[in-house]
């Protein structure tokens, strides 16, 4: 090998290095912070596979005697699939209604100018100022005139209502951005305003509405407070609510609260991982579009 050529090499080499070098550090943060996620869930995991005295007695170590019943005990029991159809039948619901109105109320505040438009739409984005916890208690008052306690639509409708603004501001933006000459292509072809909103611009749209059904079904499935204000029968109680109450009726049997624990997260963490890079595409599409 010829000089030039070691040379050629050795500046190859220090670039191609350079950027690991600069990229150690995020990477190590990474690291940091997935370590820091992962040991809880894997610590109640095998927590979940211990009895109560084991757990007491050797709380870090893998145990003795792998105890599967703290978890076939709860998947074999009627009570905890019930809550898990109340959350997904909850989560569905809101979702279909949040999505459905927030599209088409985003389609009128991107695409049509009409007087009034940018306050109408500050007064939606106001909403994202409004806590839940102040509307509790006239909320009950609605719901329980309406007839809509014990009834589901009494947490779907509300959750639908507090979703409305953020998702409404996500597909607003998005919309925006759909170049105006493929509506001005769409009406020469005989094409209504309703007919572009739904044949262009919803499949156009795709990633946008995949990233809020994901958001909306992620903070309905995590909902503790509303389904506690509405539900006195335990008929539509949802998983965060079974949660308290089992951990209420198994306060000394923290093994079996820890199988509990996981498998009330796995659904969430199964969708999750299922529509994680629906929601990070939608993200970046709605982010890089211009």
């Amino acid at each position: 090998m010829t000089i030039t050529q070691k040379a050629m090499a050795t500046q190859k080499s220090a670039t191609t290095q350079k950027p690991r070098g600069k990229s150690l550090p995020v990477h190590l943060v990474l690291g940091f912070v997935g370590a820091v996620m992962a040991v809880p869930l894997l610590y109640a995991v095998v927590s979940g596979f211990k009895s109560t005295d084991e757990l007491s007695r050797n709380p870090i170590g893998l145990p003795d005697s792998w105890v599967t019943s703290n978890y076939t005990g709860i998947l074999g029991s009627g009570a905890f699939w019930q809550l898990l159809g109340s959350s997904t039948v909850i989560a569905v619901g809101t979702t279909v209604i949040v999505v459905a109105v927030s599209a088409l109320a985003a389609f009128s505040f991107a695409r049509f100018a009409f007087r009034g438009r940018e306050v109408l739409f500050t007064v939606f984005t106001m909403g994202l100022m409004f806590p839940f916890a102040v509307a509790a208690l006239p909320l009950f008052l609605l719901l329980r005139s309406m007839g809509l306690l014990d009834n589901p639509l009494g947490v779907i409708l509300p959750q639908a209502a507090f979703g409305l603004p953020m998702t409404i501001i996500i597909l607003r933006g998005f919309f925006r951005q759909i170049p105006g000459e493929l509506e001005e292509a769409a009406t020469l072809d005989g094409c209504s305003p309703f007919g572009f909103f739904w044949r262009v611009l919803l499949p156009m749209a795709r990633p946008a509405l995949g990233t809020v059904s994901v958001l909306a079904v992620v903070t309905s499935w995590n909902n503790f407070f509303l389904p506690l204000l509405v539900f006195t029968d335990s008929t539509w109680w949802t998983i965060p609510i079974g949660v308290q109450q089992f951990q209420g009726q198994y306060t000394t049997e923290t093994a079996k609260v820890f199988a509990y624990l996981v498998l009330a997260m796995v659904p969430a963490l199964a969708f999750y991982s299922v529509a994680e890079r629906q929601l990070v595409g939608g993200l970046t599409a709605g982010a890089t579009k211009g």
